[in-house]
């Protein structure tokens, strides 16, 4: 990104503001984003639960269930609608769990 966004996102007051930053189509994306997007994403959550212990905990508390990222609107991290989506960052956070549970 160049640095007019990447300094709107770090200054961002919620991480609600840097969502709709992210979701902004006027702005460019990463030429690799397809291919790195997961990655990123499965980066964050570590980042998150290294930064908030109830979050890690929450998490490990959910013991062999599914977990669905229950959006109607997104068929690629959430389940969408009607039940068919990919549920990326469901399929990331189980996969957390279980690097979790090796420590």
């Amino acid at each position: 990104l160049d640095e007019k966004n990447k300094k709107d996102v770090i200054n961002a007051s919620i991480p609600h503001l840097c969502a709709e930053i992210g979701r902004d189509r006027s702005r460019p994306l990463r030429e690799d984003w397809e291919t790195v997007k997961v990655e990123v994403m499965y980066q964050a959550l570590v980042l998150k639960v290294e930064q908030n212990p109830v979050v890690k905990a929450t998490i490990l508390s959910t013991g062999d269930e599914e977990i669905i990222e229950d959006s109607p609107y997104d068929y690629y991290w959430g389940c969408g609608k009607d039940g068919t989506g990919a549920n990326m960052l469901g399929k990331l956070w189980m996969k957390l769990r279980e690097e979790l549970r090796k420590e």
